[in-house]
């Protein structure tokens, strides 16, 4: 009965191949949330600038000129995380994986922050998201976290299924040592001894350093059209530097 019900939550590998499409309608639903207004919310008021009111207005500990400060920090705070943990993820795991069209089952990964937890890439874009969403309206961004969440569980779940029928016994014994979302503060496995490849790492994750420099540069008058404009420039230099890369390595197979 688990096996069916996880069978069921399982991404298909269409979902899987069209990833970066679906988190980008995710992300769209959120920002239009079009039932706002049914929900008696503004839709032009930012789930930032929203909960900055409420924490003024319930608590009373704060006035909303520095709950809003306090709001971007613990953004900025997620963004980081976000995005250390997708560069870290990926200068070990490599691009050819990351951005795969199709599940990728080379060899076992123990390097890196696969010691400490097994989904460092998700759990780096959930903290991503999870900053993204203080932009968001504040009847979208529920949603859309709610959302990405799943999205996310399921293509973790998915992934599982097929690693543990590629890698067979040593790939289920990592499963049992490494717990799945929320890491270890020491790894219980040696290192595998794979190194990681920063530089491309970081080239081909722009996107999550952008919206970490967009809370953290950006943010200096709460302008979240300004926030906003820095991401979705972050997002457009990640999609010209991986077709620039892509092209690189059909050109030179030999590419680090």
């Amino acid at each position: 009965m688990f096996r069916e019900r996880k069978s069921r939550m399982q991404a298909s590998k269409l979902e899987f191949r069209l990833r970066m499409w679906i988190m980008i309608a995710i992300v769209f639903v959120g920002f239009w949330a079009p039932w706002s207004s049914a929900v008696g919310l503004r839709r032009g008021e930012s789930l930032l600038g929203w909960l900055a009111a409420e924490i003024s207005r319930t608590t009373g500990l704060l006035p909303f000129s520095q709950a809003a400060p306090w709001l971007i920090v613990a953004g900025a705070v997620a963004a980081a995380l976000g995005a250390w943990l997708r560069v870290w993820g990926a200068a070990y795991l490599g691009y050819g994986t990351v951005h795969h069209g199709q599940m990728q089952a080379h060899t076992m990964m123990a390097d890196g922050p696969y010691r400490f937890v097994r989904n460092p890439l998700y759990l780096g874009g959930w903290f991503m998201m999870l900053a993204v969403s203080l932009l968001m309206p504040a009847a979208g961004a529920p949603v859309a976290m709610v959302l990405m969440t799943l999205f996310f569980l399921r293509l973790i779940l998915a992934e599982e299924v097929f690693l543990a029928g590629e890698l067979g016994e040593p790939y289920r014994d990592y499963l049992k040592d490494v717990p799945r979302l929320f890491p270890r503060l020491r790894g219980s496995l040696p290192a595998a001894g794979n190194k990681p490849i920063w530089l491309t790492a970081v080239i081909t994750e722009v996107n999550p350093i952008g919206i970490f420099f967009a809370f953290a540069f950006l943010s200096w008058n709460y302008d979240v059209q300004l926030m906003l404009k820095g991401i979705l420039v972050s997002f457009g230099l990640s999609l010209i530097l991986r077709a620039l890369f892509l092209n690189r390595k059909n050109e030179d197979p030999n590419a680090a």
